[in-house]
């Protein structure tokens, strides 16, 4: 006999056409949770899960779209008001976007059990240069302005009815071709650009960038831990870093990417993508077409400022997931693996060569 699986609960995934909320999305539905997603706009999404298209920024419009829902007993929040690469990411719309919906849900789902909202590890100031690691969830906060605070704060406050989870992961990879801020397409695109010019992979950050330790996340791992996190009660009211679990340097990184590309391994150059490729997509779309690929424009492959912020940091970046290992997470991932299979996946896509 088939197994009967029986619904968790009621999970409403916002941001749920990120890269973060697609994996979501997908997780919990394996997971066995009825699935809503909430997006700005509902394109090119799963048909066999129901999307909501709401700002919210704009409180009545939410209002409209979330009081048709009524037995939610989960919030997912991967969502992120807009900003530039780079910039500080402002703090009032973040959190009153979680606020609308926060208050929102609570009116009219009265089962809510947990509202899980996704950080990152710009809580402990690695944006802003050399800080401690490995980055422990009880370090200190750096001088603001950081939204992060802001929403944490507030989930405190209103906890009460409901428990609250964060989850702080580090870079996220993915498989995702329509996500351009994505370091497994631009690295590949970069390569096959590199080809097209008859150039050796060269490095595009620094000496100092091309040797500090690094670390990923794959977005399904992190689907799966913000799950466990949202799901287990002694992970209630906490914070929890997600990693892979390992850690690389890029001098030990990039000759293995190189030799998946076939291509001869260049030196650090310290180049600024954004002035560097900003004339390249001719040679893309003649690459798009002699190879006969999908078609895709490099500015939804490959978001060159996103490149810049990632080659550009010359200090160790480094969390410590001993936290969510100790509730009895078993998952970790080869990060170099990991990326060798995405590059495997966007060749057998037919999106890079």
């Amino acid at each position: 006999m088939e197994r009967q699986s029986v619904v968790r609960g009621h999970a409403l995934v916002a941001g749920a056409t990120g890269t973060v909320g697609c994996r979501l999305v997908e997780q919990l539905g394996q997971a066995d949770f009825k699935v809503t997603g909430l997006c700005r706009r509902a394109t090119g999404v799963s048909r066999e899960v129901e999307y909501l298209e709401a700002d919210l920024l704009n409180y009545e419009s939410s209002k409209l779209v979330l009081s048709r829902l009524s037995d939610l007993t989960h919030i997912f929040y991967a969502a992120r008001a807009n900003h530039g690469e780079g910039t500080v990411e402002p703090v009032e719309e973040n959190l009153t976007m979680l606020k609308n919906l926060v208050g929102l849900v609570e009116e009219f789902c009265p089962t809510l059990e947990h509202v899980h909202v996704v950080h990152g590890a710009k809580y402990y100031g690695c944006h802003l240069g050399s800080y401690r690691t490995p980055a422990r969830e009880e370090d200190p906060r750096h001088i603001g302005p950081n939204f992060y605070y802001d929403q944490q704060d507030y989930l405190i406050s209103r906890a009460g009815d409901w428990q609250w989870s964060i989850s702080r992961p580090c870079l996220v990879y993915d498989f995702a071709p329509q996500q351009s801020r994505n370091p497994a397409s631009l690295i590949a695109v970069y390569a096959e650009l590199s080809r097209a010019l008859g150039v050796p992979l060269e490095f595009p950050g620094s000496d100092k960038n091309y040797n500090v330790l690094a670390e990923a996340v794959s977005a399904s791992h992190l689907a799966k831990a913000i799950i466990w996190i949202a799901t287990n009660r002694q992970c209630a009211n906490q914070a929890f870093n997600v990693t892979n679990g390992d850690c690389f340097r890029w001098a030990n990184l990039w000759p293995e990417i190189a030799k998946f590309f076939q291509l001869p391994l260049g030196i650090p150059r310290d180049l600024t993508l954004t002035e560097v490729m900003s004339n390249k997509s001719p040679i893309w779309q003649k690459i798009v077409e002699t190879q006969n690929l999908k078609s895709n424009s490099l500015d939804n492959l490959a978001q060159w400022s996103f490149g810049d912020f990632i080659f550009g940091q010359e200090w160790d970046l480094l969390m410590s997931t001993t936290k969510l290992a100790a509730t009895g997470f078993p998952e970790v991932v080869d990060t170099r693996a990991m990326l060798l299979d995405y590059f495997q996946q966007y060749r057998a896509a037919k999106i890079i060569p």
